[in-house]
């Protein structure tokens, strides 16, 4: 089920923030994600959340600011299971065009997006990381 985010979601939400990002991204060392771990906690109250729930359990969840997804994450042993895409499919329902950024190496991630009507329209450099990442966008009528 989708819902929207609720406050006491917290813990689980960056628990699954940390490990999604450490285990998706295994070319950047895992202390950068930890040491960013208190300013998204900060930061997650005033983006549009909503979780994938099953069984009492989060297991996935997609961060907007309006138009832009700042993440979308699904537990490890949940993925390839159509929760990435319902939570995708939740927020084109609501929006017309979208953008986001991710890693070039994060194959798994970028064809996901590329299959999900996604396009590439910018490279740049993250200057946090020094690693490639894409700039790709959706729009409800291209």
């Amino acid at each position: 089920m989708i819902r929207e985010f609720k406050e006491n979601d917290m813990h689980s939400v960056m628990k699954l923030w940390l490990e999604t990002n450490i285990a998706a991204h295994n070319f950047i060392h895992e202390d950068y994600w930890k040491s960013n771990y208190d300013n998204v906690k900060q930061m997650l109250p005033e983006a549009t959340i909503f979780v994938y729930e099953e069984n009492d359990s989060i297991q996935g969840f997609i961060g907007l600011s309006q138009n832009y997804i700042a993440g979308l994450f699904v537990e490890t042993i949940c993925q390839s299971k159509g929760i990435g895409k319902a939570l995708l499919n939740h927020i084109k329902e609501r929006h017309t065009e979208l953008l986001l950024q991710v890693y070039k190496k994060n194959n798994r991630a970028v064809n996901f997006y590329l299959r999900e009507g996604f396009a590439i329209i910018h490279e740049q450099i993250d200057k946090n990381t020094n690693e490639i990442e894409y700039i790709m966008k959706w729009c409800k009528y291209e």
